[in-house]
């Protein structure tokens, strides 16, 4: 009995492993591939000295925050101080637990993905506002609020988004709504929510245009102001993980996850782990190209936005899919 657990124990901490170590690998890559589409547009090179074509930047620029002196300040509340790295970094990482790369292909299956997903990513607003409290300091008390704020009023529309679709699967299950998209990717029917839910996504981990609670001309660095050495790293590491994770949810709910875009031989041949890779590649190219491309937001403009704009919207489109699925007798029946 006691064996078989120690066998059930290793084999889920084997599984979780086979997760979390790509996951942070590809945490690192994707900052390289920011900064080289940064740089590319901007008619210059980017990182290309560490390494092969600047392969190596990231690793150099962590080792380098590795051996960096912590400096905690003296007015801080220190414990909640040191947490709140951990709690954006750990929550960051949560997440990819019910990803699925294939049709068997995860780590665990719950019947209420979705929900756990979207319950998990609107925590991770409590990590930066554990930062911005417990420094004690101006900029980084502004910085969270302003997080605080922004988060909060973007996840109602993408809480809407998520409705639509659900309304089209009629599972919470991530499984299912990847499998019900077989034959049309959700984006085609439900384009509207797909931008609405690409923009929400760039406001919910606060990159440019919306990069309002760091907004270096105004509050330094924001939340991090305070930070140095590896809990700086921790914050930037969990924004990354953060954006990647938003990247995987556009791909499951929208872009057919693991599926290809037609079933035919050579396109079904590649595993479906790729296919998934390669739809989450796609979607943060698109986000590193707004990132050098849009001037910031506003903070009024940012509110507006939310509340004025992809709020309404987002109500309406459900009101006018559930009415067109009850019309046509369409609704999924499980």
């Amino acid at each position: 009995m006691m064996s078989e657990f120690f066998n059930l124990v290793f084999f889920d901490i084997l599984k979780i492993m086979a997760l979390l170590i790509p996951v942070l690998i590809s945490v690192a890559m994707i900052v390289w591939v920011d900064r080289r589409v940064w740089g590319l547009v901007q008619l210059r090179r980017g990182p290309n000295v560490v390494g092969p074509f600047g392969l190596l930047q990231t690793g150099a620029d962590a080792l380098k925050y590795i051996f960096k002196e912590i400096i905690i300040p003296a007015g801080a509340n220190k414990i909640t101080f040191i947490l709140a790295p951990v709690v954006t970094m750990s929550l960051a990482l949560l997440a990819w637990a019910v990803i699925p790369f294939g049709e068997n292909l995860y780590v665990t299956n719950i019947n209420v993905g979705i929900l756990y997903l979207f319950a998990v990513s609107s925590l991770g607003v409590y990590g930066i506002i554990m930062a911005g409290w417990s420094s004690n300091s101006k900029y980084p008390f502004l910085g969270a609020l302003r997080s605080a704020a922004q988060m909060v009023s973007y996840e109602v529309s993408i809480g809407f988004v998520i409705v639509t679709v659900l309304l089209c699967v009629g599972s919470l299950n991530l499984i299912d709504i990847v499998v019900a998209q077989k034959k049309l990717w959700f984006a085609i029917p439900l384009f509207p929510m797909f931008v609405i839910f690409f923009i929400s996504s760039l406001a919910e981990t606060n990159r440019p245009p919306f990069d309002l609670p760091e907004a270096e001309a105004e509050l330094v660095s924001g939340y991090q102001t305070e930070y140095s050495g590896m809990m700086y790293a921790l914050f930037w590491l969990g924004e990354y993980a953060n954006i990647l994770l938003m990247c995987a949810m556009g791909a499951i709910l929208f872009l057919g996850g693991w599926l290809p875009p037609i079933d035919i031989y050579p396109l079904n041949a590649i595993p479906s782990a790729l296919w998934l890779i390669f739809k989450i590649l796609l979607l943060f190219f698109v986000f590193a190209l707004i990132k050098a491309i849009v001037p910031r937001y506003r903070y009024d403009q940012l509110m507006r936005l939310g509340w004025k704009v992809f709020l309404p919207i987002s109500l309406v489109w459900v009101i006018i899919v559930s009415g067109f699925l009850v019309y046509f007798e369409m609704l999924p029946v499980k």
